[in-house]
Formats: structure tokens, sequence, C-alpha cells
């Protein structure tokens, strides 16, 4: 870490706020500890007891891995577009490019589909990258034809036995799924061969992989509406057209416990206050989560989280 880093992370939390507060979006401040979790099979969440009074309500919080359930429940009380710029917290990511807590932007677009929220979403990055001096041009490309283009085939119709023959790596394929097998090509095949002064927006991924987006259909196959923001190699956003579905989200957050039993982990509590608010009624939009430290480390072209951070978690 640099004291220069952090003047550029001030500099940078300006420019968030100055660009929203331009765009009338409103800035909030959510709760960090929450009565319920995360089920996404693939996030580990870190807990707390309370110690104090209760009053009946539960002792154990969890700390959020992102501000989007609460965030949701205000756009179902009808607040209208708004961000929130603040710390998040995941169980089990320490390395190089992962710290346990870092800062998150999220925001919110109601009435808004995918394609303009890509295009705010890339502005934002791209007036990011100009306080270092640097520019980036905007592609689009659907999941579909990123994998077509790298790879030679489809990805949404492919086998699990083209896919394992398109990875041709060393990796034990016991319990890898198809969509693993997707995620193995996209990190070690195709990633790593982005244009690094590219920002490219992937959409239309397969429905399997849906998390809390909306799927629609695509000529011949579901996809689902989301999109994923790289900047060269470096994954630096994950947007949704969002899920209102109430039952549907429920439906969701079950089959993650379903996995979640399988594997043997923890299962936490289903937030009942968001599919209640979902229930209620929350408007269309979209919304898209930004990793700030990423951005950072793009920024100063590291590939350390350590470099942007004041004491990162061996340190802190």
């Amino acid at each position: 870490m640099s004291h220069e880093a952090l003047r550029l992370r001030a500099r940078l939390n300006r420019l968030v706020r100055d660009f929203f507060d331009a765009r009338g979006v409103l800035e909030v401040e959510t709760p960090v500890m929450s009565r319920a979790g995360n089920t996404d099979p693939n996030i580990a969440s870190f807990t707390l007891e309370f110690s104090g009074r209760t009053d009946g309500a539960p002792r154990t919080r969890w700390l959020r891995t992102s501000a989007e359930f609460p965030m949701k429940r205000l756009l179902a009380e009808g607040l209208g577009d708004c961000y929130e710029l603040g710390r998040v917290f995941r169980d089990g990511e320490a390395g190089g490019r992962h710290n346990p807590e870092f800062t998150m932007l999220e925001w919110y677009r109601v009435g808004w589909t995918l394609d303009p929220l890509v295009d705010e979403t890339a502005a934002l990055v791209q007036a990011a990258l100009a306080l270092v001096g640097r520019e980036a041009t905007l592609r689009k490309a659907s999941f579909r034809d990123v994998y077509r283009e790298a790879l030679g085939l489809d990805p949404m119709t492919a086998s699990v036995g083209e896919l394992q023959a398109a990875f041709a790596g060393d990796v034990d394929p016991e319990g890898l799924t198809r969509d693993d097998w997707l995620d193995l090509l996209m990190t070690h095949r195709i990633q790593p061969a982005f244009p690094a002064d590219q920002l490219l927006a992937m959409h239309d991924y397969p429905a399997s992989q849906c998390a809390l987006a909306k799927v629609a259909r695509r000529g011949d196959v579901d996809v689902a509406e989301r999109f994923e923001l790289y900047l060269g190699p470096l994954e630096l956003a994950n947007g949704y057209h969002e899920l209102t579905d109430a039952a549907e989200q429920r439906a969701r957050f079950e089959r993650d416990h379903g996995v979640r039993a399988a594997r043997g982990v923890a299962q936490p509590p289903i937030d009942e206050a968001l599919l209640d608010a979902l229930a209620t009624g929350m408007p269309e939009c979209s919304g898209v989560a930004l990793g700030i430290d990423r951005l950072l480390m793009a920024m100063l072209g590291t590939g350390a989280i350590a470099d942007v951070l004041a004491y990162d978690f061996g340190r802190a």
C-alpha cells in the first residue's frame, strides 16, 4: 500500500458521488448486520453473536456480502433510484486479489433494462480511468458469442464432454458440473486473452447461472438477463435485470439450500423481509454491483489487492 493509493481512493469516492448526484441517484446506507444471510452456495458469510437485549429477535447476525437485499426493500417502498458505497464481507476469500472485507458500489435504476445500465456502468469506469490518464473502449457481446469466438463451440448446447475437451487442462473432473466447466473455460482459456484497454460487457448468460436475474428466451435458448463487465482480464461488475417474482425468488433460495445441504455447509436463514417486499411489489428495475478495490487495482495496474488497501487482512 502507498499513501498515493489512498489519495486515489478518496478521489474515486468523490467521483462516484458526483457521478450519481448529477444523475439524481440517491445515496443510501443499509444495515451491515442482518438476521438473514446470502444463500448463494459459492459465497460464505461471516456470523456474529449479539450479547445484549434482543426482545425475541435472533442473536445470530450475518455480515452482509452485498447491500442488495435491503436496497431492494427500499425500492419496493418506492424510494426510487439509489446507490450505496460501502463495506461488504465474505468469509474464506483472502489472497492476492481478495480480502475478506472490501468496498462495493451497488446501484439500482427503476424502469431500466440492462442495456442503458451497461452504458452507465461503462461511463463510470471510463471516468475513473480518466483520473489516471487511461482510456478504454466498450464492447458488448453475448456469452454465446464470446465462447464461440474464443473456442469455436456453443456454450449453450455443447455437452460436458465437449467442454471438458476444450479445457484440455489438468483438473480433477470429479463432481464438476456443466457450469463449473464453463467457468473454468472462462477463467483459464478466455478471460486471460481479453484486450487490456477494452471494456467487455458480456451479457445473456446461461439460464442456469441466473442468480437473482430474470430469465428470458433468446432464439432457441433461455438466458439469464445479466451482464458482467471486464476491463481486460479483470472482472469489475455484475449486473442483473432484477427478478421481481417472490415465489420464484423463494424457489431459488430453497434450491441454494439444497446445494448447501449436499455440500455439508451452513444454510443461512432466507431473507423473508426481501420476499415480503417482492410480494408487495418491487418495481421493474436493473441493478449492478461494482468492486471498488478491483477498479482501483485496474487504475493502478496492480494484481495485488493489498496495494489499494490501507491494511490488508494479514496486517489488519
